[in-house]
């Protein structure tokens, strides 16, 4: 049953495939299909740490293949989607027309995203404080945040076109972005150390929330359930800490 052992690393590989495949598609102009496989990765990229706890199967390899993977799936390739979204916004609005220089550093402010994404996981894997919370923006969260655009613009196209196709916007977006991975910020861990209610209470109401707004309002509670992930953060770290 040695096999067992390299269960989860097979599934973070999993996680990067996602990854590569994503990135063909994202170049291939397939923004939907691509946020789709991101969403796959995601859900291995959980896996592999469950099945590494529950076979006891950490390793400092594991550690580092997690961070490589997740560079890619989540740093790589949401930077590339806020590539192609930067070119379709310039060519729908009066950016077109804007000098060479500033049409270029448009083009490339979206890099950001993957550059403050390595330098997360970098500092993640270095940082002892990390094990039962998180400094700054998580990967996946970010890389939750842009896919959510592509999947708005897959429900509704004609709704949130005039919203995605801002050359500013998405300049903004992708500097908060690459801000709050590497920020200071205190946020809470969705990982469960028992399944019990006590201690949990932030985590479950996160979990009811987030479900609620998902069936409501599809793609688009994807960004308040980030909002709201920070805002139950910051309860926890502000009023429950202080009382424990």
């Amino acid at each position: 049953m040695k096999f067992l052992k390299h269960l989860p690393n097979a599934i973070t590989c999993l996680n990067l495939l996602c990854g590569c495949l994503a990135l063909v598609l994202v170049f291939r102009s397939q923004l939907y299909i691509a946020s789709c496989l991101l969403l796959a990765a995601m859900v291995f990229d959980f896996l592999d740490g469950t099945a590494a706890r529950l076979l006891k199967a950490h390793s400092p390899i594991g550690k580092e293949l997690d961070s490589l993977a997740d560079v890619v799936s989540f740093g790589v390739v949401p930077a590339a989607i806020m590539y192609q979204l930067m070119n379709l916004a310039i060519a729908h609005s009066a950016a077109a027309d804007y000098p060479v220089v500033v049409r270029l550093f448009l083009h490339i402010a979206p890099f950001s995203i993957a550059i403050f994404s390595a330098l997360r996981l970098a500092k993640f894997n270095i940082d002892e404080r990390q094990h039962t919370s998180f400094i700054g923006l998580p990967t996946p969260a970010s890389a939750m945040l842009v896919i959510a655009l592509p999947l708005m613009l897959h429900q509704d196209t004609a709704k949130y076109q005039a919203l995605v196709f801002q050359p500013i916007s998405l300049l903004v977006f992708s500097a908060l972005l690459s801000y709050l991975l590497v920020s200071p910020l205190p946020l809470l861990s969705l990982k469960f150390s028992n399944l019990g209610v006590k201690g949990n209470e932030l985590r479950y109401a996160l979990i009811a929330a987030s479900s609620i707004l998902l069936i409501v309002l599809q793609a688009a509670a994807i960004p308040i359930i980030i909002l709201l992930y920070i805002v139950f953060s910051l309860i926890e770290t502000l009023f429950l800490k202080k009382t424990t």
